[in-house]
């Protein structure tokens, strides 16, 4: 049999249950009893004199002493999870005739396995070959979604936080949001790392010890990420949660800063109550391998339960909003297919934003079959790992908010002017009109007006005292009307005017300027 075969064999049945119900915990258990008694053995007995081959221990069987030019054989190690299909094989191995064992490659010692192998048709050869074909692909998907989202939310993450004026209760809680998509992302990859190293590949059965059984270092460490996943996924369903009862509370006029509180602790505070008691029932009741692997569902119930409701509870909350901006539109008696557009695009941005579609994927549980379940999982990994993008994009970079702050730092840069908002010289500025640019004042001769900007006119050459901040003076945008954007604050629909001194000298050299955006 090939090695492929063997480790197709094996990844099987210690990634999920081993035969006869004993999983990889018991089989690493068995195989030091097996070690154990066989060092007993090779100590036991007296080492006879003369040529011989060493009585030894390979990590997977137990050899006897070998006459030189002959073939030792040994029953086939009862550790084995198949052992009752190979019960009546032996390990073969060759001694040389200078009394060494025969070696592979001029390394390693060979031996004949074959015999202790796990029987396997050709079709379930190919069946599981298949899986493993399919299963390799979606780590795959799953790895490079997960690694896009980690670096576009990263990136939203960093802009948020950097420009004061994106800072509110909406974007701080967008900011916890982002934070818990990229906890989730980094946990998952942790995880598949160290499970990786857990459960490397079986590809001989001679090495069987050092290839399947890692060391109880890395089995713990693959708990601890196994507990850390489950809390961070736990964190991002319900700060979707937050999210969601958020832009509910906006619609129905509560104010935005009355539960900020309520949704940090519900956020981050919720998920600790269940990954808590799954941990210490784990731990009393089914303690096998890196908790990876959920044998008894009631168990795993205690961390799905939670989930499902806060997934339920925004879905409800998602009908609830659809029908507040049905009656939005409908009262701004719009044209029918404006309305459908309208409509159609909030509802299919809501979706996205407030991970809806995972009310499709908690209707299949995870003991479906066949077909199903590889659609299941392709549509649920997809979707999962590329989430934290969609995210990422709807809130943050297709933000009007956030392209004109972005445009209005880059505009700032070009011009290799200081920061505007804070000076020790300023004086008031006012403009009747304004765009997305910036207009440039010289008292006291009139204003240079480009064409993209119309009349500028500074006001005052009287600088304000320099204990004094620099307002920001908001203008109605002539061009805009002042309608409720969905779960955003006016700041789009209005101008805000900064002046800065440029010369310290006095008169009328004096050099006033002022900046607008909307």
């Amino acid at each position: 049999m090939k090695a492929s075969d063997t480790f197709i064999i094996f990844f099987l049945l210690c990634r999920t249950v081993c035969v006869s119900g004993r999983t990889t915990k018991d089989m690493q258990e068995q195989w030091r009893r097996y070690k154990n008694e066989c060092t007993v053995q090779i100590n036991k007995e007296p080492t006879p004199g003369g040529l011989l081959c060493r009585r030894m221990f390979d990590k997977y069987a137990c050899w006897s002493d070998g006459q030189p030019n002959s073939t030792v054989k040994v029953p086939c190690p009862w550790y084995l999870p198949w052992y009752d299909q190979v019960r009546n094989g032996f390990v073969l191995r060759e001694c040389g005739p200078d009394g060494q064992w025969a070696t592979r490659n001029s390394s390693s010692t060979w031996s004949d396995t074959s015999q202790c192998e796990a029987k396997i048709t050709d079709t379930e050869k190919e069946f599981l070959e298949k899986q493993m074909m399919v299963f390799t692909y979606f780590r795959v998907m799953y790895t490079v979604g997960y690694c896009v989202s980690l670096a576009s939310l990263s990136l939203a993450l960093i802009i948020l936080l950097l420009f004061r004026k994106l800072h509110c209760t909406r974007n701080y809680i967008h900011t916890n949001l982002f934070a818990s998509f990229i906890l989730r992302a980094v946990s998952i990859l942790t995880r598949d790392a160290l499970l990786s190293r857990s459960t490397p590949e079986f590809r001989d059965n001679r090495n069987i010890s050092t290839t399947v059984f890692s060391d109880q270092v890395t089995d713990l460490l693959a708990c601890v990420a196994q507990v850390l996943m489950h809390y961070c996924v736990g964190a991002n369903y319900y700060w979707l949660l937050v999210e969601g009862l958020y832009l509910h509370n906006l619609l129905v006029m509560i104010g935005e800063n009355r539960f900020f509180r309520g949704y940090l602790l519900m956020g981050w505070g919720t998920p600790v109550l269940f990954v808590i008691p799954w941990i210490i029932v784990r731990y009393f009741f089914e303690n096998t391998k890196c908790w990876e692997i959920n044998e008894n569902v009631t168990h795993w119930w205690i961390i799905r339960t939670p989930i499902l409701l806060a997934i339920l509870v925004n879905f409800f909350i998602f009908i609830r909003i659809i029908q507040i901006l049905v009656s939005k539109l409908k009262a701004h008696q719009m044209r029918y297919t404006d309305f459908k557009f309208r409509l159609a695009k909030s509802t299919l941005t809501l979706i996205a934003l407030l991970g809806i579609h995972e009310v499709v994927f908690s209707m299949l549980t995870e003991h479906t079959e066949g077909v199903i379940r590889n659609i299941n999982l392709f549509f649920q990994l997809l979707f999962s790992s590329f989430h934290g993008l969609f995210v990422a994009i709807l809130y943050c970079f297709v933000n009007k908010e956030v392209q004109a702050e972005i445009r209005r730092k880059w505009h700032r840069w070009k011009l290799g002017m200081t920061d505007l908002d804070v000076g020790t010289n300023a004086a008031t500025c006012q403009i009747s009109t304004c765009s997305d640019t910036k207009c440039w004042c010289h008292h006291p001769s009139p204003c240079f007006t480009p064409a993209h900007c119309q009349e500028d006119r500074c006001l005052s050459a009287t600088p304000r005292p320099s204990a004094l901040p620099l307002p920001q003076l908001p203008l109605p945008h002539p061009y805009t009307n002042h309608q409720d954007q969905l779960g955003a604050r006016q700041l789009k629909t209005y101008c805000y005017i900064s002046t800065h001194r440029q010369d310290e000298g006095e008169g009328e050299n004096e050099e006033k300027s002022c900046e607008s955006y909307c």
